[in-house]
């Protein structure tokens, strides 16, 4: 980003989260090109970031929504995502969420048990409506990523194995209730090898023909999100690697082709910046004390997730290794450790970086903290999307509630 970080951080204060619009556009412009000559769906995958303004922008280029919650279905829709864009996944989903999802008449709805399907077919039989549904295959493939976020083996909770997922799409086709249209793998983030999105993807394009074989159409073949980002040094897949795999792996079937992208899309479009409070030393160990926290980006602490954090307009090459700590009351309260960091001085800028992809989406309040700003950058310009979370924003729920019991 090539912005002046000093008037920014003037205008909108730290701890401080900046997006490059115009660099969010470019990955899914890249994307959609990489599946040019077939039939594609680009669909966010708003829990990678759920701001309005960033689903809202995606939308406008033509993106749809993979929402893990009807709070982020509500929120694709409200941002101007059409209905039939919209997928909602998820393995947890309330009897009122899945009426409300029906109700909005989205894309579909992706199945993660045959209970859930019990469930989907009684809420669309009392609505009288038809479900339309996709199940969740779990080809039980190694991503090689984070087992955090490793998602396609059976000793995770996601998806189906082969076999049920062959009862349950009969079981749909026989169904007034149920329209089995799709078929839905994702077997983790983060992903640097194409060796397993490939055997992945001929694994359940193998089942897409067995099933064509009994008169079951599947119409979208939808192959998940998670191609891995540069956090530090990583050699990543690219979009046409990506959509070669896949092509090769639906060779012969007519399928639309739907991808999720999250951190795909926004994570190294996003900057995370904090001022320096104040240095310290405990018997020769460098401290770095900053006003942002692991209640505004968790990852590090989480995950011991890297993110790459420089010195902004600090020349000095003098360098030694710092822990880069928060505020928070816990010991697990870092963005980085043995950071190479020049000398600091109070209200000087850190620039976390890679920070647009499960950042502020996964803030909260502990320690009664507002969580940050955030602000989007687009065309050289800059403009809010999201004002600084205030202490009577985070209490104002509590207030509304009656507490006359505790009056004396």
């Amino acid at each position: 980003m090539n912005i002046n970080l000093k008037a920014l951080v003037a205008k909108y204060d730290t701890p401080l989260y900046l997006y490059d619009f115009d660099y969010i556009a470019g990955r899914y412009t890249e994307l959609k090109e990489a599946f040019e000559g077939k039939k594609s769906l680009i669909s966010y995958a708003v829990k990678s970031n759920s701001n309005l303004a960033i689903i809202r922008h995606l939308a406008n280029l033509g993106a749809g929504a993979d929402c893990v919650s009807i709070g982020e279905v509500k929120r694709a829709l409200a941002a101007g995502v059409k209905p039939y864009r919209i997928i909602f996944s998820g393995v947890g989903k309330r009897d009122e969420e899945i009426r409300e999802a029906l109700e909005s008449d989205i894309l579909m709805l992706n199945l993660e048990s045959e209970a859930e399907m019990k469930r989907v077919e009684l809420m669309a039989k009392e609505l009288g409506k038809e479900a339309r549904i996709s199940i969740r295959v779990n080809p039980n493939i190694d991503p090689q990523t984070h087992p955090y976020i490793s998602t396609g083996l059976h000793e995770n909770k996601f998806g189906v194995e082969i076999d049920m997922a062959k009862r349950m799409y009969i079981y749909a086709k026989k169904s007034e209730f149920l329209n089995p249209v799709g078929i839905h793998f994702h077997i983790g983030s983060q992903l640097t090898q194409l060796d397993p999105i490939r055997e992945a993807a001929m694994i359940v394009a193998d089942l897409v023909r067995s099933l064509r074989r009994i008169d079951i159409d599947i119409k979208f073949f939808d192959v998940g999100g998670g191609i891995g980002v540069v956090y530090s040094d990583e050699r990543t897949i690219t979009p046409e690697e990506y959509a070669g795999a896949v092509f090769e792996a639906i060779k012969g079937l007519d399928v639309t082709i739907v991808c999720e992208p999250g951190r795909y899309m926004v994570a190294n479009g996003g900057i995370f910046v904090t001022k320096v409070l104040y240095e310290k030393e405990n018997d020769g160990k460098r401290f770095v004390i900053i006003d942002g926290a692991m209640n505004d980006l968790i990852r590090p602490s989480l995950y011991n997730a890297y993110h790459r954090i420089d010195a902004y307009e600090n020349t000095n090459e003098h360098k030694t290794a710092a822990d880069v700590v928060g505020p928070i009351c816990e010991s697990g309260d870092f963005l980085g450790k043995n950071v190479y960091l020049p000398p600091l001085e109070h209200n000087d800028l850190l620039v976390v970086q890679s920070a647009g992809a499960y950042g502020f989406t996964m803030a909260s309040n502990y320690n009664t903290r507002g969580r940050a700003a955030e602000v989007a950058l687009v065309g050289g310009e800059d403009h809010c999307i999201r004002q600084r979370e205030s202490f009577e924003d985070q209490i104002r729920l509590e207030l509304a509630c009656d507490t006359s019991w505790q009056e004396k």
